[in-house]
């Protein structure tokens, strides 16, 4: 009985499913796994799946990110390069000011569009009752292995697929500090730490202090094909 019970249930959902892919069935974009990634909407339980899905696909991936108020130009391509770039952006900040511009690949800054909005400036609010005006980072792409080895796999940074968050500053004027203020017990090492746990929704790795003392001073985010939150 249990087992015609199960098969049922997978009928009805696989008919579902097919009917919103179809156009059948009319459902909200944010529930509809085919739709582009709306940045402005908020994040529910498929948000995930349209992050992975902007990987492979550039079109989609331009369509999230026009729905975003992240400013960017296009790079020219470097297919020939040691580590070649294709469809890179040169991500120039949104509603907080960047320390200085960053290569990103589109996935890259859809998820960063994300990460501002979603969770960056909730934790601000919810900890300080301000909003984040800046945020300082030590870089995107470099053309180098994992730690800088001689040997070894190339880094998230090579493809433009990493950004490396050292701190922010907010409307008042406050800077917290990931190297300064994440060992303390305070105000600031709690938002730090809201921060960090927020961006797992975002990005696919991140790492902060708690990996490894080479994450001592900053929270290494990154869009690759693992999933690791520390």
């Amino acid at each position: 009985m249990g087992r015609w019970i199960a098969l049922l249930l997978l009928l009805i959902v696989g008919g579902a499913l097919l009917s919103v892919w179809r156009g059948w069935l009319e459902v909200p974009p944010q529930w509809n796994p085919w739709a582009p990634l709306d940045v402005k909407a908020a994040p529910n339980w498929l948000t995930g799946y349209k992050l992975m899905s902007l990987r492979s696909d550039p079109q989609l991936c331009a369509q999230a990110l026009s729905s975003s108020e992240l400013r960017v130009t296009r790079q020219s391509d470097s297919p020939d390069a040691k580590c070649p770039l294709i469809g890179a952006l040169r991500v120039q900040g949104g509603e907080v000011v960047l320390s200085s511009s960053f290569l990103a690949s589109c996935p890259l800054a859809v998820a960063y569009a994300l990460f501002e909005r979603h969770t960056l400036q909730p934790a601000a609010q919810a900890v300080y009752g301000e909003k984040v005006v800046r945020l300082d980072h030590l870089g995107s792409f470099a053309c180098r292995n994992i730690y800088n080895r001689e040997n070894g796999a190339l880094s998230r940074h090579a493809s433009a697929d990493a950004l490396d968050i050292a701190g922010f500053r907010l409307a008042d004027g406050r800077t917290v500090s990931v190297l300064k203020d994440w060992p303390k017990q305070s105000q600031d090492a709690a938002f730090l730490r809201q921060v960090r746990d927020g961006a797992c929704e975002a990005f696919s790795v991140v790492l902060s202090p708690d990996y490894n003392a080479a994450h001592r001073n900053h929270f290494h985010v990154d869009v690759g094909r693992w999933s690791v939150c520390r």
